[in-house]
């Protein structure tokens, strides 16, 4: 076998190096989604995956030859949950294909995509990626929103991206520290500084004569000021925006939601972040219900088990356990 498969103690980076060309498409498709993974070309082939997993999400640094990755209509859609995956590219060059749009990506780009959906990416040089796969839910976007900016680059010498991009940088060159005990809160600021990006993307290219996409966007900002709040209610939320509470259950149920739902996803999803933070370990769990917006522990604990199959004190158990002695 030309897999070699490396760990070190203190860290939770798993290293995988091949000259087989099969046994790099088996490491690929293991450690990202189901993927076909072709040749191109008829060169020696080399590859290298480094990969850690911190919470929900996938860190990977990818080096390889020429070759071609395929995320199928069959493969996206008997495939779930679906994932969004934010590529840098580091060296060399990359073209992602999805949704009928190409974006050829050069060192310093950044781009998204989405698992549920077919794509390509074609490399026909030699090249070397960071990968961040993370849950849909993590990135704090709607879902039709970021439909429009898949395989959208987004380059370092633009705009915000010239300042969040070589954070992304610093991430791929320290992959070892993702895995060490910070790895979380570098992640998920790694994922907050990509949902800025998008959400500058939306505003940039939104159509001003489309009022209810701008006024969603501006009330989903005004929702997460505010979760921290125990009274943050429909009311509320309608009175600062000028509109009735009706209009504002109208502008969610079109989006297959509630604002009630809403508020509870967001709510949920930050205490489970805070609660596999170690530098919150001091904190109690009811502590950071309550900085969240929720104030009856025995509530929180029931639905966030409902959410996440899992009660608070069981995850936090669980990822501290987990974690290397030393980083």
């Amino acid at each position: 076998m030309n897999l070699t498969v490396a760990r070190d103690p203190n860290s939770r980076v798993r290293s995988s190096v091949s000259h087989s060309f099969r046994e790099y498409r088996q490491a690929v498709t293991e450690s990202f989604v189901p993927l076909e993974v072709s040749r191109v070309g008829s060169e020696p082939f080399w590859g290298r995956l480094r990969t850690v997993d911190v919470d929900t999400a996938h860190v990977s640094e990818v080096t390889a030859s020429q070759h071609l990755v395929e995320r199928t209509s069959t493969l996206a859609t008997g495939d779930k949950p679906a994932y969004y995956k934010a590529s840098l590219q580091v060296s060399g060059t990359g073209l992602l294909i999805q949704d009928g749009r190409e974006a050829l990506l050069q060192p310093g780009d950044l781009a998204i995509y989405d698992t549920g959906r077919p794509y390509s990416l074609v490399f026909e040089n030699d090249m070397r990626m960071l990968v961040l796969m993370f849950p849909r839910e993590q990135l704090g976007l709607p879902p039709e929103a970021i439909a429009q900016l898949t395989a959208h680059r987004l380059s370092s010498e633009d705009g915000l991206g010239g300042m969040i991009i070589p954070f992304l940088q610093n991430v791929a060159q320290n992959l070892d520290r993702v895995g060490g005990v910070t790895g979380p809160r570098l992640v998920h600021s790694a994922i907050d500084l990509i949902t800025t990006m998008f959400a500058n993307e939306l505003d940039l290219d939104a159509d001003p004569g489309d009022s209810h996409q701008l006024l969603m966007q501006q009330i989903r900002r005004y929702i997460d000021a505010n979760l921290g709040m125990p009274d943050l209610a429909p009311a509320q939320i309608a009175a600062a925006h000028f509109i009735s509470t009706r209009h504002l259950h109208g502008l969610f149920r079109q989006k297959g939601t509630t604002v009630s739902t809403w508020i509870r996803e967001q709510r949920l999803e930050k205490c489970r972040r805070d609660l596999i933070d170690p530098l919150n370990a001091h904190l109690s769990v009811g502590t950071i219900a309550a900085r969240w917006g929720f104030v009856e522990a025995a509530h929180f604990s029931r639905v966030f088990k409902a959410a996440y199959d899992s009660a608070p004190t069981e995850l936090r158990a669980r990822m501290f356990a987990a974690r290397p002695p030393s980083e």
